[in-house]
């Protein structure tokens, strides 16, 4: 599941985005509808155990889709993410929900 620390101060979270080696890729990307699905606009970090990591910063109170875009030809989910829907497109999109809790 991606990392969320929130951050009151700014209303938003610092998220940390994590693939496992599993994946078998030598690049990724995470695409979402916060970067209109661009597949370069954040490239993920490939670390020395062949895992991919990203940090970003992402706003409080919404709910995001996002996928993974692995090797520039393959999608893939993140199968711990807070939720899964169909897209437009026959597959389905993880889904990162930044919504204020109680909790929070």
């Amino acid at each position: 599941m991606p990392k969320k620390v929130f951050d009151p101060a700014s209303n938003t979270y610092e998220v940390t985005f994590t693939l496992p080696a599993e994946v078998h890729a030598e690049t990724a990307c995470l695409c979402a509808d916060f970067n209109t699905w661009d597949k370069t606009a954040h490239p993920m970090k490939k670390m020395e155990d062949g895992s991919f990591q990203l940090v970003i910063r992402l706003n409080a109170g919404l709910r995001y889709h996002f996928r993974y875009f692995l090797d520039n030809e393959r999608w893939a989910n993140d199968w711990e993410a807070d939720a899964y829907v169909p897209n437009e497109f026959g597959s389905g999109d993880s889904v990162l929900n930044l919504e204020i809790t109680k909790e929070n």
